[in-house]
């Protein structure tokens, strides 16, 4: 993995191909590389770094051509180098590919074809598939001698034989007058034009390019030419697939001004916020609408168990949503590690529902988790940001939290969208069960108010870059809250550790005198997230057990609170909330806090080392 481009049409590739790497950048890469067929030959460039080095390392080799394909890599099998790069040639270099995802088998298939005569250049799993299909061509010359046909048994007869994951760009040396895309567990989308079509793992670089769009499903092969395009199914053959209106634009995926990515996604939380909840309010009934569960009330109504399940972020807003759907439609909530979920096998009764969550649609583990509990026969829904993405498809339902592109690698807005649509999720659950019209009533007011409440706690920004350069030379960080503000301590670590590489752990204030407490000292800050609520003495309390054994402390607190400035050594003030909101609101400083240290240690904020976007593996 970790990023596809492909062209083909009537003007240079080269410019596409390198503008929608650029676009792909946030998925997280080591090393890029481009394949385009010029005059009489297919000149692969590679280089190992950021897409400048490529465009650096393109400047003696020539570009000219108008079908091409792209790729950047996030290392999995075998180092950064530019042997590993992507493209990769199989056979004595009549099939060029790139590949993201994972071929399990590769190591079964790369003896068998190193017995038959292939020399393999990379450490790499993808360049098996690339031998493989020069076999292919092999086994397919005796059955039809039509060129694309040869290529599509080709690719169809080595795709058989492998036991994984793949999205695929494939072009062959030989007949520079058509592509092949296909995808299994991996995402593709094709971008549909005028007499050219484009190919990449997500829509974000057809933006200016197209207005159209067709998402790819699984075991589906695309054959694209200057002049048309088809796709056909593994089991079903030909299929008419729908081009769909794409309504990335560019601006969308353009910095628009701001320094990096997740601070322009910072400051663009209220308005995701709206479009989280645009159309989902029935005032009338005082509860919440959905279009794509596809569930009837009755049956929503027979749920007897929830289970979220997700990763990273998406794991702490499915923590969030346990507090709240317990507490307002008094329903039992189970969160899982996605990872965990799949192998666990734990008993899950008929009337349960299980929710995956994930903003890119694509995180491996939580796609084989609703996969393995759908095989089982449990209803399965997705909260995903991703129009078309592998786990929308593959869930019986879902909700998209439509919070635009997520460009930075450290989600943000993502989460709030989740917390946000969590909330209106166990409105519409308690409204069919013993929430009261009344009650209905005050969490819809509440929610109308996230995004001006999130715009507001936005002005804190220059007080906490003030904060930050205080402690950005700490090497550990705590992050303490209770209640709706545990799940909260755990994304402002998880923030603080995905992009300045400072060590932080979150925990529920009160856990701190059960172990946290021994770290305690000058140089280890804590992080107190205390708003006014029930909790809030309880908090006040753990922080002056810090104050007292010497460690700084820097409290969120509510803007008109009258005791946290005589403990806390910094005091970053927010609205006062209902608590159904502040989770959305109270992260705010937590995400610029982090921002603002990345920034300041020389962090790149955007791409942080190791880390993908996009997480395709397990």
């Amino acid at each position: 993995m970790c990023g596809i481009v492909a062209y083909v049409g009537n003007r240079m590739a080269g410019d596409f191909l390198l503008n929608g790497l650029r676009r792909l950048e946030y998925r997280g890469y080591d090393s890029a590389g481009i394949a385009i067929h010029g005059p009489g030959d297919v000149h692969v460039t590679r280089s190992v770094g950021r897409i400048q080095a490529l465009v650096e390392q393109l400047g003696s080799n020539p570009t000219d051509g108008s079908v091409g394909i792209g790729h950047t890599r996030w290392a999995t099998h075998g180092p950064a180098t530019e042997e590993n790069a992507h493209p990769h040639l199989g056979g004595d270099g009549e099939v060029i590919l790139v590949h993201n995802g994972v071929i399990e088998n590769f190591q079964t298939l790369k003896s068998d074809l190193i017995k038959r005569g292939y020399s393999f250049r990379s450490a790499t799993d993808s360049e098996v598939i690339a031998h493989l299909i020069a076999e292919g061509l092999k086994v397919a010359s005796a059955t039809t001698a039509d060129a694309q046909e040869r290529c599509i048994q080709a690719t169809r007869w080595a795709l058989a034989q492998l036991r994984g994951t793949y999205g695929l760009a494939i072009t062959f040396r030989d007949h520079p007058n058509f592509l092949l895309a296909t995808r299994f567990g991996s995402p593709l989308v094709i971008g549909v034009g005028q007499n050219e079509y484009f190919v990449a793992s997500d829509a974000s670089p057809l933006a200016g390019c197209t207005d159209q769009i067709v998402y790819m499903a699984d075991h589906q092969l695309a054959v694209l030419t200057p002049d048309d395009f088809s796709v056909s199914h593994r089991d079903q053959g030909q299929v008419n697939v729908q081009v769909q209106l794409l309504e990335t634009a560019t601006e969308d995926v353009s910095l628009q001004g701001y320094q990096h990515y997740m601070l322009k996604e910072i400051f663009e939380q209220p308005e995701s916020l709206r479009n989280a909840m645009r159309g989902r309010f029935d005032d009338e009934n005082a509860t919440s609408v959905f279009g794509g569960l596809n569930l009837t009330p009755q049956q929503m109504r027979g749920v007897r168990r929830i289970i979220l399940t997700g990763c990273g972020t998406s794991w702490h807003s499915a923590l969030v949503g346990e507090y709240l759907i317990e507490q307002y439609a008094r329903l039992p909530v189970s969160v899982e590690y996605a990872s965990e979920l799949r192998y666990r096998n734990p008993p899950i009764e008929n009337d349960t529902l299980v929710f995956g969550l994930t903003q890119s649609g694509e995180t491996a583990d939580t796609l084989a988790a609703l996969l393995e509990t759908k095989r089982k026969g449990h209803r399965t829904l997705a909260i995903c940001n991703v129009i078309g993405s592998s786990i929308a498809q593959a869930a019986d339902g879902g909700i998209y939290l439509h919070a635009g592109p997520e460009i930075g690698v450290a989600s943000t807005k993502a989460y709030t969208s989740q917390c946000c649509v969590l909330a209106m999720l166990a409105l519409h659950l308690g409204r069919l069960h013993n929430l009261s019209f009344e009650a209905g009533q005050q969490l819809i007011s509440a929610l109308k108010q996230a995004p001006g409440a999130v715009q507001e706690a936005l002005h804190c920004n220059e007080q906490v870059r003030q904060v930050a350069a205080k402690y950005k030379d700490a090497s550990n960080i705590l992050y303490l809250g209770r209640q709706l503000n545990f799940p909260t301590a755990l994304e402002g670590a998880l923030k603080l550790k995905e992009i300045s590489y400072i060590h932080a752990e979150g925990y529920p204030a009160a856990e701190m005198k059960h172990g946290p407490i021994a770290l305690v000292d000058a140089q280890t800050p804590s992080v107190f997230i205390v708003p006014q609520g029930s909790t809030y003495e309880k908090v006040i309390a753990n922080m002056e057990e810090v104050k007292a054994r010497g460690g700084p402390i820097i409290a969120v607190a509510s803007k008109d609170d009258p005791h946290v400035e005589a403990i806390a050594d910094d005091v970053i003030h927010l609205p006062d909330v209902d608590p159904l909101i502040q989770p959305m609101v109270n992260v705010i400083p937590l995400q610029l806090f982090s921002y603002h240290i990345a920034l300041m240690r020389g962090c790149d904020v955007d791409k942080p080392r190791n880390l993908a976007k996009s997480v395709t593996v397990e």
